[in-house]
C-alpha cells in the first residue's frame, strides 16, 4: 500500500486557484489575440503595413526585454538554439505578420482571421513531407474538411473575381498562413536547449531590425507620429505590448500547463470572436458564407487536431 502526502498530492492535482489562473490566461490570450486583428485593421488606415507590423514587433522587443531582466529570466540564447530563433522570427515575426498586415489592409478583419487561422490545415502535409509523420485517417479527414471550408471563401458568391484587391489580399493571407506553418514544424523539429519564454524577446529582436529594413527599403522613411491619430498609435500600442508580449507569454503558460491538444481547440475560439469583434467594432457586414466557411474550417481544424499522436 502506497500513501499519498499532501505535497504529493498538489504536485498531482492542480490546485482550484492555479486552474483558475489557467483558464484566465487562456481566455486573455483569445481575447487579445482576436482584438490584434480589429486594432491591427485600424493602424493599417493610416500606416503602411511593413512599418505597422515594424513599430509592432519593436514595441514588444522595448517591452520584454525589462521584464525578463527584474524577473530574472533574460539570458543569452544557447548558440544550439540560434537556428530556431531565426526561423521563428523571420517566418513567423517577419513573414506571417508583415503579409497579414498587408493582408488586412486589402480585406475586411473578418475574412482575414479566417484565413490566418488556416495554418493547421498545412502543418499536418508539411509535417508528413519533412518530418516523415504519419497523416492519420481522421487528420486526413479533417485537412479535406478544412479545405472545402476555404474554398467556399473563394466561391462566386462570396468572392468578386473581378476586384483584384480582395483576390491579392486572400492569396497573401494564405502566404502568410503556410509561412507560419514552416515556423511551427520547424519548432517542433528543433531540440530546445533554452525555453521559448527565454528566446522571445531575442525573437522580437531579431524581427524588428529585419522588418524595419524592409520598411526603410520598400516604404521609405518612418510615418511621422504627430501626423497619426490617436485610435492608430493606441491600436499599435496594443498590439505591441497586449497582443505580442504579453499575449505569447500568457500563451507560453499556457502551453506549459494544458495538453497540445487541448490549448489547440481552445484557440479556435480566436476567429470566432475576432469575426464578431470586427462585425462589433468596425462594422464589418456578417457574411453568412463567411460564417459558414469558418465552422467548416474549424471544424476540419478540430478534427485534424484531435487526431494527432501525444507528444512528448
Amino acid at each position: 500500500m502506497t500513501f499519498t502526502t499532501p505535497s504529493t498530492l498538489s504536485l498531482e492535482r492542480p490546485s482550484f486557484g492555479a486552474a483558475l489562473s489557467t483558464f484566465g490566461l487562456f481566455a486573455f490570450v483569445v481575447t487579445a489575440w482576436s482584438l490584434n486583428w480589429v486594432v491591427l485593421k485600424v493602424a493599417v488606415h493610416e500606416i503602411t503595413p511593413l512599418w505597422a507590423v515594424s513599430i509592432r514587433t519593436a514595441l514588444a522587443t522595448l517591452a520584454l526585454f525589462p521584464a525578463l531582466m527584474v524577473s530574472g529570466h533574460l539570458q543569452r540564447p544557447p548558440r544550439t538554439d540560434l537556428p530556431v530563433v531565426l526561423v521563428i522570427s523571420l517566418f513567423h515575426m517577419v513573414a506571417f505578420a508583415a503579409l497579414m498586415t498587408a493582408g488586412l489592409a486589402l480585406i475586411p478583419a473578418g475574412r482575414a482571421i479566417v484565413l490566418g487561422y488556416t495554418t493547421p490545415l498545412w502543418v499536418a502535409p508539411a509535417a508528413f513531407i519533412f518530418l516523415k509523420e504519419r497523416i492519420t485517417a481522421r487528420q486526413g479527414v479533417g485537412i479535406v474538411v478544412g479545405l472545402i471550408g476555404l474554398l467556399l471563401l473563394f466561391g462566386p458568391s462570396s468572392l468578386d473575381w473581378t476586384n483584384g484587391s480582395a483576390l491579392l489580399g486572400q492569396g497573401v493571407l494564405i502566404l502568410a498562413a503556410l509561412c507560419w506553418s514552416v515556423s511551427i514544424v520547424y519548432t517542433r523539429a528543433h531540440r530546445w536547449t533554452a525555453t521559448p519564454l527565454h528566446l522571445m524577446p531575442w525573437q522580437c529582436l531579431v524581427a524588428t531590425v529585419v522588418l524595419t529594413s524592409l520598411a526603410l527599403i520598400f516604404e521609405g522613411m518612418p510615418p511621422n507620429l504627430s501626423q497619426i491619430s490617436s485610435p492608430a498609435l493606441l491600436a499599435l500600442a496594443y498590439n505591441g505590448v497586449i497582443g505580442t508580449a504579453l499575449g505569447f507569454w500568457a500563451m507560453t503558460v499556457v502551453n506549459r500547463r494544458l495538453p497540445a491538444a487541448t490549448a489547440s481547440l481552445g484557440l479556435l475560439a480566436t476567429p470566432v470572436l475576432g469575426i464578431g469583434l470586427s462585425t462589433v467594432i468596425l462594422g464589418e457586414k456578417l457574411d453568412p458564407i463567411l460564417i459558414l466557411s469558418t465552422v467548416i474550417i474549424l471544424t476540419g481544424i478540430a478534427l485534424g487536431t484531435t487526431g494527432r499522436k501525444r507528444l512528448r
